[in-house]
């Protein structure tokens, strides 16, 4: 997805106004930065922004001083504009303990909210891989763990809620970003109490619309979006193609706000998580919780550009 993304913004395709600005101006404090959209957390009514930051791929060999420097500007910048939803997992090889470190190199853990995955093969394991995530994290309390792709998942959700009754995590949930795991997915939700769940939905990858992200709503549940630009394809399918006159309506100056604001506008969708890994992408991809979202019937015009291509 990234190397996609990259092409586009180097071609000026992906017209942000964060592209715009001199080198080194994407890490310097906004002077007022504009409200982020935000959504509740239907079993609290806490209040999250709608766009947050995954830590996938970028932050996974993340090692060196060169590694690490790009990614704390990232932090540091969706810190400064109103960014909080971080999302991670002890899979994502060092990507954990890397965003433990950064939030307490720029000492904003306080005002996150972390969220973790557990993905394991039983309880004892489990409950090891969970203490290692406060280790990483470098905190004493984590905002939410969902157990990642259906593993184990009855153990694991016991573990999940005895960690909830004790004060050190305050939801829990389930994710999946595999449509062949849909049919045990939505049985497990009809089965257990959720506070979210996580699934894959694109402009391109509407799959999860169909049952999963209604059934959440109805339920009760958060749902936090991953691969919100389709592994990448959306990308390629607009790669050379300028915006519709229709992006304008809702305030998009870049395909990125474009797609974002296609998952955020949905009514059950709590929060999309992209991928990002450099301060102009915090720039661009947050301009997506800001602004005019898309109505009913220009939702469905998305939907037709997209399938057209």
């Amino acid at each position: 997805m990234q190397a996609s993304r990259r092409s586009l913004l180097s071609a000026g395709l992906s017209a942000g106004a964060a592209l715009a600005l001199p080198p080194g101006a994407a890490a310097q404090p906004a002077a007022a930065p504009a409200e982020l959209l935000r959504k509740p957390i239907p079993s609290s009514g806490e209040m999250i922004p709608v766009v947050g930051l995954g830590s996938a791929r970028r932050y996974e060999d993340a090692k060196t001083e060169e590694d690490l420097a790009p990614l704390r500007e990232t932090f540091r910048r969706f810190h400064q504009l109103g960014g909080t939803v971080l999302d991670t997992s002890p899979t994502y090889g060092v990507a954990e303990p890397v965003m433990g470190g950064l939030m307490a190199d720029l000492g904003i853990r306080p005002s996150m909210f972390v969220c973790t995955k557990v993905a394991v093969d039983n309880k004892e394991q489990g409950r090891a891989q969970i203490e290692g995530c406060f280790r990483n994290l470098r905190t004493d309390r984590i905002d939410l763990i969902a157990v990642h792709n259906l593993r184990d998942i009855a153990d694991e959700l016991a573990t999940l809620r005895e960690l909830k009754a004790a004060g050190r995590i305050r939801y829990l949930g389930a994710t999946t970003s595999f449509d062949r795991q849909y049919e045990a997915f939505e049985a497990m939700m009809r089965r257990e109490t959720l506070d979210s769940i996580q699934i894959d939905y694109a402009l391109d990858n509407r799959n999860a619309a169909e049952r999963i992200i209604p059934l959440a709503r109805d339920r009760g549940m958060a749902v936090f979006i991953n691969l919100p630009f389709g592994r990448g394809s959306v990308f390629r399918a607009t790669q050379g193609r300028p915006l519709p006159d229709w992006a304008a309506e809702i305030d998009c100056t870049s395909w990125a706000q474009v797609m974002l604001k296609y998952i955020v506008s949905h009514e059950a969708v709590t929060c999309a998580i992209p991928g990002m890994a450099q301060a102009r992408y915090v720039d661009d991809n947050l301009k997506a919780a800001q602004g005019r979202m898309p109505d009913a019937a220009l939702r469905r015009r998305m939907e037709q550009y997209i399938d057209a291509l």
